[in-house]
């Protein structure tokens, strides 16, 4: 099944810079710079005043599919350079005392559950972490890399064949609202 001729403009706001260079989308804002590959080629990328165009000519629903997940990425990447996207990650420790520390691109949990050998969480490229009491907090410009990263460490302290309402220790994402 072919559809019509798909044309999508996505609007760049005032004070955020656009470039596109073939496949790769580079923008920069106040809160930092964001680059990404998004290449197909049935699906044209281009820039044009201050709009950005997707266009994709005898499509099929594959490729209608493909240009409004590039829609998504696109608006992401412009979200994330106006204001960085921030998650929060909860210690919960009811049966052994967690300690939590970030030694260069890695958050370290010790303790848990009683384990000798801490446990190591990868940090991405571009993302800030600090932990404060039982709060972990990760802001960045990419939303994959802070979700990534915060996916990373709740399954690194997750348990299997426990029970998880009776051993709810770990570190838990509470909010992911990108508020500052």
């Amino acid at each position: 099944m072919v559809l019509k001729d798909i044309e999508e403009k996505i609007s760049i706001p005032k004070g955020i810079e656009v470039n596109v260079e073939r496949s790769i989308i580079k923008v920069k804002g106040p809160e930092g710079e964001n680059k990404r590959e998004l290449l197909n080629p049935k699906v044209k990328i281009s820039k044009k005043e201050d709009f950005i165009i997707l266009e994709a000519k005898k499509p099929t629903k594959k490729e209608k599919k493909i240009v409004n997940t590039f829609k998504a990425h696109i608006k992401n990447l412009i979200k994330g350079t106006e204001k960085k996207f921030i998650y929060k990650l909860k210690i919960c420790s009811g049966h052994f005392p967690i300690n939590a520390s970030i030694d260069k691109n890695k958050i370290i949990i010790k303790n848990f559950f009683g384990e000798k050998k801490p446990r190591k969480a990868k940090i991405f490229e571009g993302v800030e972490a600090k932990i404060e009491g039982d709060i972990i907090t990760l802001k960045g410009t990419n939303k994959e890399s802070v979700g990534q990263t915060a996916s990373n460490i709740e399954q690194n302290t997750r348990r299997t064949n426990f029970d998880r309402r009776i051993y709810q220790d770990g570190c838990w994402i509470i909010d992911k609202s990108g508020k500052k």
